[in-house]
């Protein structure tokens, strides 16, 4: 059969499935386009319309101000430091050198003068160089994209902050100017160490105003907003080198410095400011005053709300305070064979103003940036021999006076509970025989005291302690005479004040008074004090007290050439060294010891280690001023009285008594018997004890410290 000429000419007909296959990729092209259409149609309408009502308002940069943190005024309100957040010093950007600029911009954003807001070849270039390095070595964003995300949105990698993100970076272009928005960058952006800004950052690492800066210590500066933690120059400085070598390359890359002059500087030091400048004054007493400003106000109000906060603190006694500390313990290690590797001894040292209670000196610890424990208030040691005090006091006030003799000899205490006999030894192993109270307190016999104290009773004393404002537990038993119970030593030099406020006891204050960011006075502290003990008898163990510099534990204070009353104390093992010591117009107290208690080493007494570095603190504070004495009240009378039982006057000792209650050889001078009054004994109706066995009314602790040492 013969084909027609049309159907042997027409081309073959594509297969049915084929055709149809054909037409459904169309159209699924084609809903996938129209899909894609309207998504980003949906997803612009959002971003441009919806999104930026969310958003907070760029405008709002114009009012933009730091978060106010409380100011700290000294005693004679001067602005010492202050408590923040963050620590922002706004500048200019003309004060900002160009080297410093031109380092952040080669390395966070070198076309930053190009772009609108968002930089595409700048996040293409990033994608690259990370793809090629197969790690994050480049950011993509833009200066104008982290200044908004610094000031108006949370760190997360969300889809929805980049898009916000964007919008802002638009937003502040169209807005601002790129110096403006390069100036704000800077005063907002983190460089570590609580430094928010450029100035802040050029203070904190290299203690010079930002416009001082080198182009070394800009690179090195540059390189640390994208981690401060892991470039911070102070704990990583190794990083931190490093990180300053790729600004310097980066620097030559955007044509700003020479290859030369890089290389020659990324081999020169860091250039930091010396550990010694970066330790500030004060920084314990700021520390408990900010504690105590959180405790009353909370922490936000304290960081944020703009107080001023005027101390007590006297900045030249403070830094005289912190000298002379570190160079004691400095002497105490050149000669001690005690150290182990990792540990040194410690101490602190605080003043106190009698006659108002205030704070003008605390040193918590030998350097704050290694311990922020504050010794003077937190740590509660053993004082030692320096509690004996307390006992006389409750003497003198049981009746007894400085020429009062008791036997220094032997004595036992049944302890019970089946450990050993207690047997109160004195530091030199020797017994005095018959001993005035004057005596026994210069010298610091302890097997004296403790018979003192069980004549007298221990609520006596413990009533005493209180009054003078310990607030501490005490032991109630006979070894508290020797100075067992753990006391702080604010509270002890607090409690040594009241001798020099004529009995009158003090609280210790930190702050006079604060006020709101308006001025509005919120709180004042008005010197308010209560009589804990009589004057007369303030004035007694003063004058005791006053005998242990001129002939006892403690003469090394004779140098200062003034009246000074003082006790030092050490205790079991030589662990704790003191030495509290007041004049007229200050009270000062000095511990050194272990912050793990052990022996200082042998002889390192309170005489030995905490007198030096009291004699030398004091020695600058009170410099070439009046040797004012201590006020004498109507009702006492001095004396001298001979302290060698032949009554010759082979030993004649001035001792202070209030009127009717003198006792002993009155002497004219040595050898020269004046008058003998009435018998220097205790009150009759406190018996010594008979024998040299007698039971003391609770358990000592044990091990119970049998050799205190003055």
């Amino acid at each position: 059969m013969a084909l027609r000429k049309d159907d042997a000419t027409s081309p073959p007909k594509r297969p049915l499935w084929r055709r149809r296959w054909f037409r459904r990729t169309l159209i699924g092209v084609g809903a996938l386009t129209l899909l894609f259409v309207i998504v980003v149609g949906v997803a612009a309408l959002w971003a441009f319309t919806i999104l930026p009502r969310s958003l907070p308002s760029v405008t709002a940069l114009e009012t933009l101000q730091p978060i106010q943190g409380t100011k700290i005024y000294d005693d004679n309100d001067e602005p010492m430091t202050e408590l923040h957040v963050e620590r922002r010093i706004l500048v200019p950007l003309a004060q900002i050198p160009q080297s410093l600029r031109d380092a952040i911009l080669a390395t966070e954003d070198r076309r930053f003068y190009s772009h609108w807001g968002i930089d595409p070849i700048g996040v293409a270039r990033a994608v690259i160089q990370n793809y090629r390095r197969g790690r994050i070595v480049e950011g993509g964003s833009t200066i104008t994209q982290q200044l908004t995300k610094v000031l108006f949105l949370t760190p997360d990698k969300s889809l929805e902050r980049k898009l916000k993100e964007a919008v802002l970076a638009l937003e502040l272009e169209r807005r601002y100017s790129k110096d403006r928005i390069l100036e704000m960058y800077l005063n907002q952006v983190y460089f570590g160490h609580g430094s928010y800004g450029v100035e802040a950052a050029a203070r904190t690492f290299f203690g010079k105003p930002v416009s001082e800066l080198t182009v070394k210590e800009s690179a090195l500066i540059a390189g640390l907003p994208r981690a401060p933690s892991n470039y911070s120059p102070f704990d990583r400085a190794d990083a931190a080198k490093r990180r300053r070598e790729v600004v310097l390359r980066r620097m030559v890359d955007f044509g700003v410095l020479k290859d030369e002059e890089s290389k020659r500087l990324a081999k020169t030091d860091l250039g930091l400011i010396p550990p010694e400048r970066r330790r500030t004054t004060g920084q314990y007493f700021v520390d408990y005053v900010q504690q105590s400003l959180e405790a009353k106000y909370g922490p936000d109000l304290v960081l944020k709300g703009g107080l001023n906060v005027y101390t007590t603190l006297n900045p030249t006694m403070q830094l005289a305070a912190e000298q002379s500390l570190r160079d004691g313990l400095k002497a105490l290690q050149g000669r001690s064979a005690q150290a182990r590797p990792g540990e040194s001894p410690e101490g602190a040292v605080i003043t106190v103003e009698p006659q108002t209670g205030y704070v003008k000196a605390m040193v918590g610890g030998s350097d704050f940036l290694r311990s922020e424990f504050n010794r003077a208030v937190q740590a509660k040691r053993q004082p030692g021999s320096a509690f004996k005090p307390f006992i006389y006091i409750a003497a003198l006030e049981a009746g007894f006076t400085p020429a009062s003799q008791i036997e220094d000899s032997p004595v036992s205490y049944t302890v019970g509970g089946g450990q050993p006999v207690w047997k109160p030894e004195n530091y030199d192993r020797k017994f005095r025989g018959s001993t005035t109270l004057q005596q026994a307190i210069e010298e610091s016999v302890n097997v004296v005291t403790v018979k003192l104290q069980e004549r007298i009773g221990l609520s006596k004393t413990i009533q005493v302690a209180r009054r003078l404002g310990i607030a501490s537990p005490l032991d109630v038993n006979l070894s508290l005479a020797l100075g067992t119970s753990d006391l702080s030593l604010l509270e002890l030099t607090s409690a040594y004040g009241v001798l020099a406020n004529q009995g009158v006891w003090m609280p210790p204050v930190t702050i006079r008074y604060v006020t709101d960011a308006q001025g509005k006075l919120l709180e004042e502290h008005v010197p308010e004090g209560r009589e804990a003990i009589a004057p007369e008898t303030a004035y007694v163990i003063t004058h005791m007290l006053r005998g242990v510099v001129e002939r006892g534990t403690g003469q090394a204070a004779k140098a200062l050439g003034r009246p000074i009353a003082a006790k030092t104390g050490t205790t079991n093992d030589y662990s704790n060294a003191w030495f509290i010591g007041f004049t007229p117009r200050l009270a000062t107290g000095v511990w050194v010891g272990y912050d793990r208690p052990r022996s200082l080493g042998k002889d390192e007494t309170g005489s030995r280690v905490a007198v030096p570095i009291w004699v030398s603190y004091m020695g600058r504070v009170l410099g070439d001023s009046p040797k004012e004495d201590f006020p004498v009240p109507d009702r006492v009378v001095s004396l001298l009285i001979d302290e060698d039982p032949s009554g010759e006057c082979l030993r004649p000792v001035p001792m202070a008594f209030v009127k009717g209650s003198e006792s002993g050889v009155v002497c004219s001078g040595v050898g020269q018997p004046r008058a003998q009054l009435s018998p220097a004994s205790p009150p009759a109706s406190q018996p010594p004890p008979t024998g040299t066995t007698a039971p003391t009314p609770a358990a000592p602790p044990n091990p119970v410290p049998g050799g205190q040492t003055p």
